[in-house]
C-alpha cells in the first residue's frame, strides 16, 4: 500500500488562508477524512485490500485493489463487483449523515447543545459533505454510484458514456447557478470548489477518451 500527498492541498490552504476561511476549510477537511474512512471501512468489510491512500485538497482518496477473482465473480454471479462498489460509494456520505443524525439525537436529549457553535458546525459540515458527494458527477460518490448502477442495467461501455453525459450536464448547470450565486454571496470558496470539480471532470474526460481510443484500436485489429 502506498501513501501520497497531493501538493495542490497547499494551494487550497493558501487560498482559504488568504480569504480568512482557513477554519472552515480545516473543519471540512476533518469531516471529509472521516467520510473517506467510511469508504475504507466498508471496503475492508466487503473484502477489498487497500492499494493507495492519497491526501487530496478535498480529503483522503482511497483506491482498492480488484483481483482477477473479483472480475470472475462479477461475470459469473450477476455483477457482484458492481454492487460492492456501489455500496462503498454510498458508505462515505452515509457516514457523514450518521454523524449529523447522532448529533441531532444528542441535542434532543440535551437542548443546551443546540445553541452552541460546535453543534452547528457538526450538523452543517457533515450534511454539506454528504450532499456534495452525492451529486452525480464522476468521480464523486454520486457519480460512482450512478456508474455502477448503470453498469448493472446497460453494461460497462454504455454506463461510462451515460455517466459522462450526465456528469458534464450537471456540472454545467452547477457552474451557471454558482456564477449567479457568487454575485450575491462573494465567497471565493465556491470558485475554488467549482474549479476543482472541473479539474476532476477534465481528468475523467481524458480517461474516457483514452478508453474509447483503445477500444477503436482493438476493434481495428480484429
Amino acid at each position: 500500500m502506498s501513501i501520497k500527498i497531493d501538493l495542490k492541498i497547499f494551494l487550497f490552504l493558501f487560498l482559504f488562508l488568504l480569504t480568512s476561511q482557513i477554519e472552515i476549510y480545516i473543519t471540512l477537511m476533518i469531516f471529509a477524512i472521516i467520510h473517506e474512512l467510511g469508504h475504507l471501512l466498508m471496503g475492508l468489510i466487503l473484502g477489498f485490500k487497500t492499494e493507495e491512500i492519497k491526501l487530496s485538497p478535498v480529503g483522503l482518496q482511497i483506491k482498492f485493489k480488484v483481483s482477477s477473482e473479483e472480475y470472475k465473480i462479477q461475470v459469473n454471479k450477476g455483477n457482484t463487483l458492481c454492487i460492492k462498489k456501489a455500496i462503498i460509494a454510498l458508505a462515505g456520505p452515509i457516514t457523514n449523515l450518521a454523524i449529523a443524525v447522532l448529533v441531532i439525537i444528542l441535542a434532543s436529549i440535551n437542548t443546551n447543545i443546540q445553541n452552541t457553535y460546535i453543534y452547528q458546525i457538526l450538523i452543517y459540515s457533515n450534511f454539506l459533505i454528504a450532499m456534495f458527494n452525492l451529486i452525480p458527477i464522476y468521480p464523486m460518490d454520486g457519480g460512482r454510484f450512478l456508474n455502477e448502477v448503470l453498469k448493472l442495467i446497460f453494461g460497462n461501455k454504455a454506463a461510462y458514456k451515460i455517466t459522462y453525459i450526465i456528469s458534464k450536464t450537471i456540472l454545467i448547470i452547477l457552474t451557471a447557478i454558482a456564477s449567479i450565486a457568487i454575485l450575491y454571496i462573494h465567497n471565493i470558496a465556491i470558485v475554488i470548489i467549482l474549479a476543482y470539480l472541473w479539474y476532476l471532470e477534465i481528468m475523467e474526460i481524458r480517461k474516457y477518451n483514452r478508453r474509447k481510443n483503445i477500444e477503436k484500436l482493438v476493434r481495428s485489429m480484429i
